[in-house]
């Protein structure tokens, strides 16, 4: 599920977004989120696997923004990556839109702008509602990843940024 363990503090969330959608994530506002393809950026101290896996699970209490977008009908996680990176450093190597100005990003000392990213839009299609943010499928696309990335030595693998060669 997680790639990269050793000393990991950062990870990237893969997420689709099914169709267009207005949110209200927390004391942000209510922003839209065209559909598409994105890529969070959080970090844990301590706890990261926890972290991911209160993501994953569908945790009921919204806290951080993050909650607010993945608690929503139609948004999925595809894919978990972690590097030990700082934060911010694996969000600017990211490309991507931002959409939501200060999502994710309230403790951001690099003037990151958002830890969300649309790195891809996409025609809008639906979800059936046992594949949302189901931790089995996330785990099962992150093993198949996994094996595709065995061979090669790849220091934090990252959804949207390209492996580093040795």
């Amino acid at each position: 599920m997680v790639h990269n363990r050793t000393r990991a503090r950062t990870y990237q969330l893969e997420i689709e977004v099914g169709r267009p959608l207005r949110i209200a994530i927390g004391r942000l506002g209510e922003f839209d989120f065209p559909a598409g393809r994105y890529v969070y950026t959080g970090s844990a101290r301590r706890g990261l696997d926890a972290r991911v896996r209160r993501h994953l699970s569908g945790a009921r209490r919204l806290h951080w923004h993050i909650d607010y977008l993945l608690a929503t009908s139609g948004v999925r996680i595809t894919d978990v990556s972690t590097t030990d990176e700082p934060e911010c450093t694996a969000n600017q190597r990211t490309s991507g839109a931002i959409v939501v100005q200060g999502f994710g990003s309230s403790d951001c000392t690099s003037d990151c702008g958002s830890h969300l990213k649309l790195v891809a839009r996409q025609r809008p299609r639906k979800f059936s509602a046992d594949r949302r943010n189901t931790p089995g499928a996330v785990i099962a696309s992150a093993a198949k990843q996994a094996r595709l990335t065995a061979n090669r030595h790849v220091t934090g693998s990252q959804p949207g940024i390209a492996p580093q060669k040795p």
